[in-house]
């Protein structure tokens, strides 16, 4: 059998979880190797994403790639993956989703300043931020960087004393520019940090009161439509759970019109009886304005599930303060 070429971005954390994949790969009998291609997001690393085009750029070298036949299939991260994909290409795996929470990496020790023993504010954020006590800990005006309009939005609905920052590079720069003193606090996902084999001192977020991005902490394994054999060898990556949990998440961005550079969040999994929960959210830029919902259904029918939830968010104006999100989005 000749070997799988596997399309991967450059980044480290790009070639750790491809790597990794690979070696599931070869471990079931499947024989591959990595094809690394730069892509227009690795060339852009310190500009808005929403001013170059969003998180498509991460990818659309990879698919040219796919076009060509110089890669059988690509791995990316599913959140980096738009909700419609172009004509020709097909997700034929998603694998066993990782820690789907984001965690607020601190400059400090605990107990030092900022700490968890430095808690100072006493405003809004409810019982939402009693569960989230690192994100409650920081101290008023405490600079937090992130890339994500996502987390943006959700700090500044629980938070509106910080300065949220804007920040754009890979984790070893960003964890960099934390240490230097440019932020007090950064917020990574678990996932990223965990296939990078790093481990800072970083706080959890609770998923069910700081919404990740859709598909976070999954894989999507990308390959030509009608690549019937690589379809084939790639079910040996493929996971169910995941695979709905994604389904879901992903028709719920879709069906809301959003790309992914906008204020959208989206948490699914399976429930004890094995129903499928899950919980969207929309928010405005600044916080002010937050929609949240939840639904169930069975996993078979998760496409559908994404779409309920997506209507009855629709129908309180989801779609009016995703548009207002996109146009100010620009100048961040």
């Amino acid at each position: 059998m000749a070997k799988l070429r596997v399309g991967t971005r450059g980044s480290a954390l790009a070639l750790a979880q491809s790597g990794q994949t690979v070696a599931r790969l070869e471990a079931a009998g499947v024989p591959a190797e990595l094809v690394v291609i730069k892509t227009s997001g690795d060339k852009l690393a310190n500009v808005s994403l929403a001013k170059v085009g969003g998180k498509g750029l991460f990818i659309k070298e990879l698919e040219e790639a796919l076009v060509a036949n110089e890669i059988d299939l690509a791995i990316h991260s599913m959140k980096d993956v738009p909700a419609e994909l172009p004509p020709g290409f097909a997700l034929v795996a998603v694998t066993a989703r990782a820690d789907v929470r984001d965690v607020l990496v601190r400059r400090w020790s605990d107990g030092a300043a900022g700490g968890e023993g430095g808690a100072s504010y006493d405003g809004g954020g409810g019982s939402v931020l009693s569960r989230l006590p690192a994100l409650a800990a920081l101290p008023r005006g405490a600079r937090v960087g992130t890339g994500s309009l996502r987390r943006r939005a959700q700090i500044a609905a629980l938070r509106d004393d910080l300065d949220v920052r804007q920040m754009r590079g890979n984790v070893d720069t960003r964890l960099r520019k934390l240490e230097e003193g440019e932020y007090d606090a950064i917020v990574l996902a678990a996932a990223g940090l965990a296939r990078l084999g790093i481990t800072p001192n970083a706080a959890p977020l609770a998923a069910e009161a700081f919404l990740p991005a859709p598909g976070q902490g999954a894989l999507a394994i990308e390959a030509r439509a009608d690549d019937t054999v690589v379809r084939e060898l790639l079910q040996v990556l493929d996971d169910a759970a995941s695979r709905a949990a994604c389904a879901a998440e992903r028709a719920f961005l879709r069906e809301l019109g959003a790309s992914c550079q906008v204020p959208v969040a989206a948490h699914a999994c399976l429930t004890a009886d094995g129903r499928l929960l899950l919980d969207g959210l929309v928010a405005s830029l600044d916080g002010r304005r937050v929609l949240r919902d939840a639904a169930t259904g069975d996993p078979q029918h998760a496409v559908e599930l994404g779409r309920t939830l997506a209507d009855r968010l629709t129908a309180r104006g989801a779609r009016d303060i995703l548009r207002a999100a996109e146009e100010q989005a620009g100048a961040i």
